[in-house]
């Protein structure tokens, strides 16, 4: 294969990513309340991180890398919790827990295989759920223009909004392949083309940002530590690390290529490690990109060259402040279109990972109902356990770990230690009921 063709192969990984990697940053930003310069910055770090984790899980060696071709970017299950962690603590808390977490992931790497029987299908599709349902109300403010601004829900606002919905719902219907991949891309260049002609797009930010810089340590300042922030994160991590392992057997199937135990910790040690740097450049959790998985089946180009290229290419556009500028003008109202897309999608996700658990055990059906009441009941009255000893509220104090907590010791209680009561040697019906 010559160079052209892999570089044009992993730009088209690249595509396929972008829009979900720009607009995490995007969100976060915008809720943690950034300046356009700080917006810009986050874009092109996390653009360069998502290629510095590509390259670490690609790049297989005896320390760390799955070795398969597969693509990293920020994890979306991490939007909501940053936005919580920010609010309540401040932005160096963020980057305090991820860089705690991260290194945890790592440290812990060797026994993350034996961990994820904790995480079964019932556990993570209520934690995704609580996250997807508490990201929905970010969206619709954004759709109508943003907390706070002067013609919020205005008729343009909403327009723009559901335009750029609609339009991502099209594309889905009737497109295929590479094009619906990109469909949330192309959704917000649209409405961002829309939107500058309704004069609602201010470029002068992009013509004052210079065309290089360099990526530095700390750049929103000391990181800060806090304990329930730390907890929040690690349990975002563990939900992204069932996630990338699933992804990772996907390649694997595809690739023909058999994944053994020290291959999973090699993966999820490169994912620590990208976490941890992305938590010192202040960017982002990373995990495996589903979307990418299609596209290898798509081009039917299953070699590893093709995501170095790729991952060479994110690594310069993030040197690039001026293109990650670019993306900094997009409205809020074409953002809050897309939101809601992405999001819905993040609650289906966890909607179809619960659609894999036996939902006709009532007590599966009791624990899915108990997590995600929990953690939907504590994100919108906060100060419940207001009044609580402050080591409980570590547990309580966050919609997120509230209901994460919830479902884990509820699946421990009912399925775990229903199970490991049984004296008899384990069969398959047993492990079924320890996984569902």
């Amino acid at each position: 294969m010559n160079n052209g063709k892999v570089l044009s192969l992993g730009l088209q990984h690249v595509l396929a990513m972008y829009g979900g990697a720009i607009v995490v940053p995007l969100i976060v930003g915008g809720a943690i309340g950034l300046t356009q310069q700080q917006l810009t910055y986050l874009v092109a770090i996390d653009l360069f991180m998502c290629g510095i984790a590509t390259l670490l899980q690609v790049w297989k060696n005896r320390f760390f890398g799955i070795g398969l071709p597969v693509v990293l970017g920020c994890t979306f299950t991490a939007v909501g919790p940053m936005i919580q962690i920010g609010s309540s603590y401040g932005v160096s808390s963020i980057y305090g827990s991820i860089i705690v977490a991260g290194l945890m992931i790592v440290i812990l790497s060797k026994y993350l295989g034996k961990l994820v029987r904790f995480f079964p299908p019932l556990v993570t599709g209520s934690v995704v759920t609580i996250i997807g349902i508490t990201l929905i109300p970010v969206a619709m403010k954004d759709l109508a223009g943003g907390e706070g601004s002067a013609d919020f829900g205005s008729l343009s606002n909403l327009a723009l909004g559901f335009g750029v919905l609609v339009l991502i719902i099209l594309l889905y219907r009737f497109t295929t392949g590479f094009m619906r991949s990109v469909s949330v891309l192309a959704g917000l260049i649209v409405g961002t083309i829309a939107a500058s002609f309704m004069g609602k797009v201010d470029f002068s930010g992009v013509r004052d940002e210079a065309w290089v810089h360099v990526p530095h340590f700390f750049y929103f300042g000391m990181p800060t530590f806090d304990l329930t922030a730390i907890l929040t994160m690690f349990l975002v991590l563990l939900v992204g690390i069932v996630e990338s392992t699933g992804v990772y057997f996907a390649v694997s199937d595809i690739c023909k290529e058999e994944v053994t135990e020290k291959d999973l910790a090699g993966g999820y040690r490169a994912e620590g490690l990208a976490i941890t740097l992305g938590g010192l450049f202040n960017a982002f959790p990373y995990t495996a990109y589903s979307q990418n998985v299609g596209l290898l089946q798509l081009s039917g180009v299953r070699t590893k060259s093709v995501v170095f290229a790729a991952s060479g290419i994110l690594i310069v556009l993030g040197l690039i402040p001026k293109i990650a500028a670019i993306t900094t003008v997009i409205p809020s109202p074409v953002l809050g279109g897309a939101m809601v897309a992405m999001f819905g999608m993040v609650i289906s996700s966890g909607i179809k990972i619960l659609s894999e658990v036996d939902l006709q055990k009532q007590e599966n059906l009791l624990i899915i109902a108990c997590s995600i009441g929990m953690g939907l009941g504590v994100t919108v009255v906060p100060d419940l356990f207001a009044q609580l000893p402050e080591g409980i509220q570590i547990l309580t104090g966050n919609g997120i770990v509230a209901g994460s907590f919830t479902a884990i010791i509820l699946n421990i209680v009912f399925n775990v230690l229903a199970v490991s009561k049984v004296r008899t040697p384990e069969t398959s019906v047993q492990k079924e009921m320890v996984t569902k």
